[in-house]
Formats: structure tokens, sequence, C-alpha cells
């Protein structure tokens, strides 16, 4: 690996590969292929993918995983050794109201230096560096150690159907994966993990006159949700360095049919962010246990904890091969030093950490809380740019 000082003649002849006038449309093809999840309509952007990888001269596969819901791994051959893995998604949350826009939200438009435009800063604009670097190595006749892999994966908005098909088989060999969502070029070595939490309560119905007769099921989730905001309390003494402590947040809660029945279900949502090597059967095995201690049963109460969704988190030690040259290769792509940070978003990449046992670190174009999920998303040029000159060079420093 390279470390410090000049560039080399053979990085310099990757970089000059990489331009506005290639990486801005190749971000706005995929942009404009509509792939908005819920419902779940990536196959449009997968396909573009595919189309820009094939037209880059990569090797583009597409697999369906559920119905109208492909993955796709975009490879760059090497040789024999270990490659190298990027990972993004194609799926994008909901434009949301149009009024909502000062812009068609998939016209992908450029302005003020700017791709405006749904997903492009999640994560659309990751996708396209990373073609672009691998494009960019390619065509520099590169001899790679090994091959570099781009999974681009459906359904990470949701219920991660993508990411858990890719990790339920065999890894190949791989140093490490970049996951390439929006960390503002950022090295990003630790990030928690998400859960979902469904409760039910479950009472007896009866006449709103007479509520002796029933069991309220409203009344006891009610004793649920303070339990729930006491634990988030508690929680706040595992901060992690990086990432702060795990949280608990109710999001919904409903039940009850009308003001003069007494309600025999009621039903409450939560999200509980987890900690890196946390597991949701602990988390279960937790909720259930203080739920127990409420003692609902004395009230006549029934009670059930399910979890819908889970995403693991991942922790990768600072002086880890991947992380030392994927962030000496960003800054000396045009980022700049910068310390190594955690995440308090979830991403696909805890699963590759968790199943494969592979170091993965977060690093990309954009902002999470700035333009993710929101009107008007956008992502700099000048990010675009450095983010995938920095894929390249981090390509070089681990394979050459």
């Amino acid at each position: 690996m390279t470390g410090g000082g000049q560039l080399t003649d053979e990085e310099h002849r990757v970089l000059d590969r990489i331009g506005a006038d290639r990486l801005v449309p190749l971000v706005q093809s995929l942009v404009r292929a509509p792939g908005a999840n819920p419902p779940g309509e990536e196959e449009a952007t997968a396909r573009a993918v595919v189309e820009a990888a094939t037209g880059l001269g990569l090797a583009a596969d597409s697999e369906e995983i559920a119905p109208g819901r492909p993955n796709v791994r975009v490879t760059a051959p090497g040789g024999e050794g270990p490659g190298l893995l990027f990972l993004g998604h194609t799926d994008v949350v909901p434009p949301g109201p149009a009024a909502d826009w000062s812009v068609d939200p998939y016209a992908a438009e450029l302005v003020d230096g700017r791709v405006v435009g749904r997903g492009s800063a999640d994560m659309l604009g990751g996708l396209g560096a990373v073609l672009m670097a691998m494009a960019a190595v390619r065509e520099a006749g590169v001899v790679l150690s090994g091959p570099v892999l781009l999974d681009a994966v459906c359904d990470e908005e949701q219920n991660g159907v993508g990411i858990r098909a890719l990790v339920d088989r065999p890894p190949p060999p791989l140093l490490g994966c970049v996951v390439a969502e929006p960390t503002d070029l950022a090295t990003v070595v630790a990030a928690r993990g998400a859960s979902y939490l469904r409760i039910e309560v479950h009472g007896v119905a009866a006449h709103a006159g007479h509520p002796q007769d029933g069991r309220n099921a409203i009344s006891g989730a009610a004793l649920v949700v303070a339990d729930l905001d006491r634990w988030h309390t508690e929680l706040a003494a595992r901060a992690h360095p990086l990432i702060g402590p795990p949280t608990v947040n109710v999001g919904t809660i409903g039940g009850g049919t009308s003001g003069s029945t007494v309600p025999d279900l009621c039903r409450i949502e939560v999200d509980r962010r987890l900690m890196p090597g946390e597991s949701i059967a602990s988390v279960l095995r937790t909720v259930g246990a203080r739920i127990e201690a409420l003692d609902l049963g004395s009230r006549g109460l029934t009670w059930s904890v399910t979890s819908p969704m889970d995403m693991p988190g991942f922790e990768t030690p600072p002086d880890e091969q991947l992380v030392l040259a994927a962030d000496d290769a960003m800054a000396r792509a045009g980022r700049g030093a910068a310390p190594v940070q955690g995440w308090t978003a979830a991403c696909d990449g805890g699963f590759v950490a968790a199943r494969w046992g592979v170091p993965v670190i977060v690093q990309g174009p954009g902002s999470v809380q700035e333009q993710a999920h929101r009107p008007d998303e956008s992502v700099a040029v000048g990010e675009l740019l450095t983010a995938a000159r920095g894929y390249a060079l981090t390509m070089l420093r681990l394979l050459s």
C-alpha cells in the first residue's frame, strides 16, 4: 500500500479519467430511474445500474430476489487474491408531495453545482462514484491483485431482503467492504444497528358504561410506554464514544374502536437502535422481562412482543488496513484530513460485518443529516468527484 507523499504515475493515470463530464450524467441516469420503496420499485434503478456498468465496460449481473426486486453485482476483474467490496442500495424513499420540491424529484437537474433529485445523496450519487472509479481503474489498464465488486441491493430502506439474500451465501475472499452511503466523505468505523419492535396488549372488550366488565388494553399499553421511556433514559449510561447510546423511540400507538367501548387491543410500534454486537434476541429478552415486571396479568391483560426487522451495527478498529487505506485515499483525493467517525444511522454494512466477518467502513458523498429523505435532496458535484477519486485510490492501494 502506498503511504503519503506524491501520487504515483499509475494513480495519476487513473484519476485523469474521472471528470464531471462523465460522472454527472452517470449519476443523473440513476436518479432518473425511480425506485421508490415503499412500495418496492427498484427494478428500474437496478436496470439503470446494469446499463451504466456495461456502458463503462464492466461486467454486471442482475438477480431477482423478490418479484420486480433485483440485486445487482458489478465486477472489475483482478487476480486470484482477495477482493474489495463496495456496497450500496438501489431503492430510495418516496419523494413525498411534489409541491414540497422546487424541481421535479426525478429530473436530476444540475442546480448551482449540485445534482438535485430523490436519491441523489442517499445513495445513488455514491453508486455512481463507485462505478466511475471502477471504470477508471479498468480503462487505465491497471492489473489488480483481486477483483473489485459492487453489490447494489434492493430494499435497504424497509426490510433488507436484498442484503439478507446476499449474506446468506458464502462470502468471496475480501479485504474489506466500503459502504458508499452519504457521510460527507468522512470515514465511519462504527455504526448503530436498528430494530423495530411490535408490542401488542390484549384485553377484553366491554361497554364503556360498565368498564369493570372489560379489561382495558390501552391502559395496559400506557404502562408499557411509560416503561419504554424509562428504559431509554437508563440506556444513556451505555454511550459509545463514537455513536452514542442505544435508544428507544415509541413511534406509533393505536387501539380501540370507539370511545364507548373498552378496548380489547392496543399495538405499539417501537424503534430500538442497537449497539455493535448487540443481538435482537437479547433485546427481545430484555423487553419481555420488563413487560413481565409490569404484571399486566393482574389486570387481566396478555401481551406479545415481536421484531419484524433488525439490522446489526458494526465496529471496525481504526488501525485496520481498510480504514487506513480508504481514509488516506479520500483525504488525498480532495477531502483533506478528518477524524474517523461514528454513525448514528444504520446501514447494510452491519450484515456484512456480522455474517461474513469482513471489516466494514461507511464512506460516501452527500449528507445523511442535511440531505437524505428530504425535499430538494441533492449532492454536490465536487463531492461526487472526490468520492470517485478516493474510491479509485482505495482500490489501487489495497489491490495494486
